[in-house]
């Protein structure tokens, strides 16, 4: 099985915690149609634990976890930013390492062309 692997990564998962399923539908939606990620899982179920206001809250979230490009990532943020409910939402992002050269291609084939 091939694999692609490099030490700079172009390829990104990225996560989104969400307040309601709704909202998190509605932000995949808005991802996927501005095609800024080729796919985004979400996951109906977590409980959160983090600290907020100067203790600790408890929330249940849904998890949005994308898969796209790095040079992309900046408007992911911008997207996310402008229709989430959340003062300071959770946008993170990891360098996808390696992974098959068909679903790399893909994710290409999917969404914009490079910014570069």
């Amino acid at each position: 099985m091939s694999v692609v692997q490099s030490p700079k990564s172009d390829y990104i998962v990225f996560f989104i915690t969400a307040s309601s399923p709704e909202e998190g539908e509605r932000l995949a939606r808005a991802l996927l149609e501005e095609r800024l990620a080729a796919c985004i899982n979400l996951v109906p179920t977590v409980r959160s634990f983090f600290w907020w206001e100067g203790k600790v809250q408890e929330e249940g979230e849904v998890l949005l976890i994308g898969k796209g490009r790095l040079d992309l990532f900046p408007k992911v943020q911008d997207l996310v930013r402008a229709l989430h409910s959340y003062t300071v939402p959770e946008i993170i992002a990891v360098p996808l390492t390696s992974g098959s050269p068909d679903y790399l291609r893909w994710i290409d084939d999917t969404i914009s062309p490079p910014s570069r």
